[in-house]
């Protein structure tokens, strides 16, 4: 059976690459982590006015960081890492890694809503900034950290399971856990002399 060069390469991801392609995700995850946290610190930390709180990015380029195009294409790119890593998930592992991507894709939704306002130049709720739909209540960065929490928060515990999983759970296609089978395995262990 010939299969597609885009279904293949998910095949790959969701293989043998799927570590790596794991890491890559945490790697871009992290960086949107530095981004808030930094952002948190100059309001808080170093009493800056939010409008002036641009976080690590927005340090080196101050306009980039005040794009909704940025914004989109962090949420939408962890989105989209999400959902292609996911069916290397199983178990349990899957069921938190489902949570994770439930999450991202309201925060997306939120960020389509906030960047359609730039794009059309009509801010909704009669707001004097694009505003999202929970924005309303909360301020957008402790609202953005919260999203961020409660994306992360499943996912890592995705990938604990993922890594270790319970007893007849093990990933079907991927070597992600290797390390834990191959200690597990009795011709491995160390003698006692």
């Amino acid at each position: 059976m010939k299969h597609s060069p885009a279904a293949r390469f998910v095949m790959h991801v969701n293989g043998h690459w799927h570590k790596r392609a794991n890491l890559v995700l945490l790697a871009i995850i992290g960086g949107h982590w530095v981004e808030h946290v930094m952002q948190a610190y100059q309001v808080y930390g170093l009493n800056h006015a939010r409008p002036h709180a641009h976080g690590a990015i927005g340090m080196l380029f101050p306009w980039l960081v005040t794009s909704e195009w940025l914004h989109y294409g962090y949420v939408a790119g962890i989105l989209a890492g999400l959902v292609l890593v996911r069916p290397g998930f199983t178990g349990r592992a899957r069921v938190w890694w489902n949570a994770a991507v439930l999450v991202q894709l309201w925060h997306c939704l939120e960020h389509s809503l906030l960047l359609g306002q730039v794009l059309l130049g009509h801010n909704l709720f009669g707001a004097a900034v694009p505003t999202s739909i929970v924005q309303l209540a909360v301020p957008r960065l402790e609202l953005h950290l919260f999203y961020n929490a409660m994306g992360f928060i499943p996912m890592v515990i995705g990938l604990f399971y993922h890594l270790f999983p319970p007893a007849g759970e093990w990933p079907a296609a991927c070597q992600c856990a290797e390390s834990k089978r191959f200690l597990s395995q009795p011709s491995w262990r160390p003698t006692s002399r």
